[in-house]
């Protein structure tokens, strides 16, 4: 073994070149970023059962000389390019969605950016004090048309009076979720898709529909308890909670806008 190793390390080394460490570099920087994507996720928990499934599987095959386990296993690899598809569709959606964010300009203008925000801070306010529940979606670069079509279209122009009235107790449209898009409110009582990673909180319906839509997608979803009339605000599968009006006001010009709005307070978004 001495004598082979040696000259096994001299062909490896006289193998690399410039293009070999580009290519190991290019390798590592993508799988840094997936998992950096992932973090977080149920995915992360899923690979690592499977990454310690498979390297135990290897270590007891070459220890003991399983044949078998050991041809299982050689064999298995194949077919996780199938599973991983299956098991990880929605982060590798997310993933595939981030991608497509980068090549994608959002051209709302800034007066209806503006707007909104100050329309839905203002509702918020409201909502919260009477306690009435509500989950308003801001939409941004990644199209949320397939939710739009499950609700009830509108062609509304955003206001406090107006999306205080759709979560009135007693309205028809208060069941659901509100989707803004380009200073438009555009459709009422859309149904969300719910996550299931609440950080370890009992979170509502409204609560996981928030976090549900802000992992699939980049928008921003604005929630009001019912219970406790708090307000709170999820982006990227993070949820930041206990928001008064002004810190509400900032985190939508800095998530939303081009830049803060009022914001006094320097909130910055963290998990909870």
């Amino acid at each position: 073994m001495p004598n082979f190793l040696p000259v096994d390390v001299g062909l490896i080394i006289a193998r690399f070149s410039l293009r070999s460490i580009i290519d190991i570099i290019t390798i590592a920087f993508i799988l840094y970023w997936v998992m950096i994507l992932l973090k977080g996720t149920t995915a992360v928990t899923l690979l690592r059962g499977v990454a310690a499934v498979l390297v135990i599987g290897f270590v007891i095959s070459s220890v003991f000389e399983l044949t078998v386990l050991s041809w299982l296993l050689k064999n298995s690899l194949p077919a996780l390019l199938v599973i991983i598809p299956v098991l990880f569709q929605p982060e590798l959606r997310r993933v595939l969605e981030q991608v497509g964010r980068r090549f994608t300009v959002m051209n709302t203008p800034d007066t209806a950016v503006s707007h909104t925000i100050e329309s839905v801070s203002d509702a918020c306010a409201t909502l919260s004090q009477r306690r009435h529940g509500a989950l308003m979606v801001l939409e941004k670069e990644t199209g949320l048309q397939d939710f739009v079509e499950r609700g009830v279209t509108l062609d509304a122009e955003p206001s406090s009076g107006l999306l205080v009235g759709l979560f009135l107790p007693n309205s028809p449209l208060h069941d659901g979720a509100v989707i803004i898009r380009r200073g438009r409110v555009v459709a009422a009582r859309c149904v969300l898709p719910l996550s299931d990673n609440t950080s370890g909180h009992l979170f509502g319906t409204r609560h996981r529909a928030a976090v549900g839509i802000s992992e699939r997608s980049d928008a921003v979803a604005v929630v009001v308890s019912e219970e406790t009339g708090r307000i709170s605000i999820a982006t990227n599968g993070q949820l930041e909670t206990d928001l008064d009006v002004s810190k509400l006001r900032g985190l939508l010009g800095t998530l939303y806008g081009s830049a803060p709005v009022n914001n006094t307070n320097g909130a910055v978004l963290s998990r909870s």
